[in-house]
């Protein structure tokens, strides 16, 4: 039994690369629970659900219009799944009131999902990928 919802949140992770990097919102809403609640640089309010958390992937791709998410490693029990991603993209679009630079940033990101008995992310920490982001820019 452990084991399987172990299995379950390591395969939704690898359903949630792909949902991200295409902003599937079938996925999404497959994937995520509508009632959790994100909170991010894209809204001073939390964001709610699949619609919300792909709220965040358009606000990125504004200015990283080829923007994506590359899993490098995962860890997972039965409760919560460790994410190391690798953002790439380009800047060529407004970020957080900084002018396109053309710079393409490659950065390491570290989230952690946490999933309900359904097995949908409820919760999404993040580390601080900004910096990196702001420093692949020249913001920083």
């Amino acid at each position: 039994m452990q084991m399987d919802l172990i299995n379950r949140n390591i395969e939704s992770m690898k359903k949630f690369e792909t949902m991200i990097n295409t902003a599937d919102e079938g996925l999404a809403n497959e994937l995520v629970a509508e009632d959790a609640a994100f909170y991010t640089p894209a809204s001073p309010e939390p964001l709610y659900g699949g619609t919300g958390y792909l709220s965040v992937v358009h606000w990125m791709r504004k200015g990283f219009s080829d923007v994506q998410w590359k899993i490098k490693d995962i860890a997972a029990d039965s409760e919560k799944a460790a994410v190391h991603w690798e953002l790439t993209g380009t800047h060529d679009g407004t970020f957080l009131n900084f002018p396109p630079t053309g710079k393409k940033i490659s950065v390491s990101v570290m989230n952690f999902y946490y999933f309900n008995s359904e097995g949908k992310v409820i919760n999404d920490i993040a580390a601080e990928g900004m910096i990196g982001i702001l420093r692949g820019i020249g913001a920083m």
